[in-house]
């Protein structure tokens, strides 16, 4: 199984959109929402991965594929010095099959430097998997730390 990411075009920022609807569906298993007077999912940074930098740091897009086939995203900021994990989904079809595990080890590679990762406290599957890919990326050197409602880890990937 071939997994790969390719930087998400502005042309492709529709298919982009779609994906966060069933990303943003899954997780409301954890946040509550609800979709608005349209059926949809507001998600209000999307334009922002094709704007210029701003003090809101750059934002770069990537489509999950497996075998060329999409399953899944990954939305990347680099804010103050650091990169976040600003949004990452891979489809279920895909899950437990360590398609988000190679992905996620490839964007660390792809960006050297600090990191930090985020999860809603109560996503607990989430928390076990970054802690894990993390764990194995880092050979167990990384932080983390609780917040109000997420909990957070950070390390850096080598250069």
């Amino acid at each position: 199984m071939n997994v790969d990411l390719e930087p998400v075009a502005y042309a492709d920022k529709p298919v982009l959109r779609r994906m966060l609807q069933l990303y943003l569906y899954d997780f409301t298993e954890f946040s509550g929402d609800d979709v608005d007077q349209h059926g949809e999912f507001a998600y209000r940074y999307l334009d922002h991965y094709w704007a210029p930098a701003s003090d809101d740091g750059d934002r770069f897009p990537f489509f999950i594929r497996v075998d060329g086939r999409l399953a899944g995203f990954a939305l990347v900021r680099l804010v103050d010095g650091h990169h976040e994990m600003a949004e990452f989904f891979v489809m279920r079809r895909y899950r437990r099959a360590g398609v988000g595990a190679r992905a996620a080890k490839d964007l660390f590679s792809r960006f050297p430097g600090p990191w930090e990762v985020q999860q809603t406290a109560a996503n607990v599957p989430a928390q076990s998997f970054w802690q894990r890919v993390i764990g194995d990326f880092t050979g167990g050197h990384y932080a983390e730390r609780v917040d109000t409602g997420r909990v957070v880890q950070t390390f850096t990937a080598p250069v």
